[in-house]
């Protein structure tokens, strides 16, 4: 069935995280979105956390690097409500990928809000099996922690990582 046959033809889609380092497993979701709709926003969260790794600008040029096989596919900064950044990029649907049962407790509360505050709808995608367990925090962990990362990121996200990791060991003496 054609994305025309199913609706979606023209439509926009919102991938949203903070992507602190993008890992494979966000790529997956990505890629499998850009499939279902004409256009999917990568929308990079600007808020940081004492933990991040990457500023997000530097998370957006890993981004945009990433997704270049992907034609459809567009990264942004953006910070606030979601619903809202989504109004103003006339985007129709939000795409997150669930990991485990307790993903979707939490974003099944968060697809109900936004679809309260603005009628945006969620569509829930669910991670390929073998990168399941990989999440960015887990990653930078193991990273900080000395141990190999590179089969969890794309190639120049791992560089980048291995760098980053290195550059604040060398900070803290």
């Amino acid at each position: 069935m054609s994305t025309e046959q199913r609706g979606l033809s023209g439509r926009r889609a919102v991938c949203p995280g903070s992507f602190d380092p993008v890992t494979s497993g966000h790529l997956d979701i990505i890629e499998r979105s850009a499939y279902l709709f004409d256009t999917v926003v990568v929308a990079v969260g600007t808020n940081m956390s004492k933990n991040a790794l990457f500023a997000p600008q530097e998370r957006v040029e890993m981004l945009v690097e990433a997704c270049r096989p992907w034609p459809g596919v567009e990264v942004r900064l953006f910070s606030g409500l979601l619903v809202e950044f989504c109004a103003a990029h006339d985007i129709a649907a939000i795409v997150k990928g669930l990991r485990f049962v307790s993903d979707f407790d939490y974003e099944l509360q968060m697809a109900q809000m936004n679809k309260q505050l603005s009628g945006i709808d969620t569509v829930f995608m669910p991670t390929a099996a073998q990168w399941s367990y990989v999440s960015s925090s887990l990653v930078r962990e193991v990273a900080t922690l000395g141990g190999d990362v590179d089969q969890f990121l794309p190639p120049q996200v791992a560089a980048r990582t291995a760098e980053r990791v290195r550059q604040r060991a060398a900070e803290t003496g």
